[in-house]
């Protein structure tokens, strides 16, 4: 694993600056957010065990998608997903819509959100939060980089505002020439801001707002994409 994923849990409170900026205010309490995710996986079990089936019968290799992510003070962690890609897909770590490696199957799951559904999971675990920024792959991490080490103060979680913001992304991308190049120099940047944005508001009951308007996005989608996101980013 890379040399800077294996400091310790501490490093980010160590950035010049960084403890200087106000800390988040608290979120919604571990147990509560264990309690509910415990729940969203009984009320969703055939929702799982339909997407199971659908996975094994339509594409050879495993049911679920594991893949290393960054967590709370930088730390790994594995984060579990359905798969909706063909097993040996090699390419960028960002997915643009009409990408050649998810199947059919996974275009639903994807659309649906489904495919997210085992992250619950790690919320149980405490990898995750129900609210949070996103986690992040490793390979776009820059642990020296101040408004990352703030963002890695708290638990990354499945949903936040700015991913509502953001929910036709793989829209976006698939608009753009290089993808990848996109996501380093544009979206990631805006999530960053935004993220840190969020926290500096953080309350548990914003926590409670984000994850109802979340639901409401998931059984009525609708494109949440402003047509000026790209200057906006810009200026970020």
């Amino acid at each position: 694993m890379d040399e800077m994923f294996t400091r310790p849990q501490s490093y980010c409170y160590d950035v010049k600056g960084m403890n200087s900026r106000k800390c988040s205010s608290q979120g919604l309490p571990r147990f509560v957010e264990s309690i509910m995710a415990l729940g969203g996986l009984v009320i969703s079990s055939p929702f799982l065990i339909l997407s199971a089936i659908l996975i094994r019968a339509t594409s050879p290799g495993p049911i679920l998608f594991k893949q290393i992510r960054v967590g709370l003070y930088g730390k790994p962690f594995e984060l579990i997903k359905f798969r909706s890609m063909h097993i040996k897909s090699k390419g960028a770590q960002v997915t643009a819509k009409g990408d050649y490696r998810v199947t059919r199957v996974g275009l639903v799951l994807r659309k649906t959100k489904l495919d997210e559904i085992p992250e619950l999971w790690n919320v149980v675990r405490g990898d995750l939060s129900l609210v949070g920024p996103r986690p992040e792959v490793p390979k776009y991490v820059d642990l020296e980089n101040p408004l990352w080490c703030r963002v890695l103060k708290v638990r990354p979680g499945i949903t936040d505002p700015i991913t509502m913001k953001l929910r036709n992304e793989e829209e976006l991308l698939a608009q753009q020439f290089d993808p990848e190049g996109y996501y380093i120099r544009i979206l990631q940047p805006f999530k960053l801001k935004g993220y840190v944005d969020y926290l500096e508001q953080r309350t548990a009951l914003t926590d409670f707002r984000i994850i109802f308007e979340t639901l409401i996005a998931i059984l009525v989608p609708f494109r949440t994409l402003n047509p000026e996101f790209e200057s906006e980013a810009r200026r970020h």
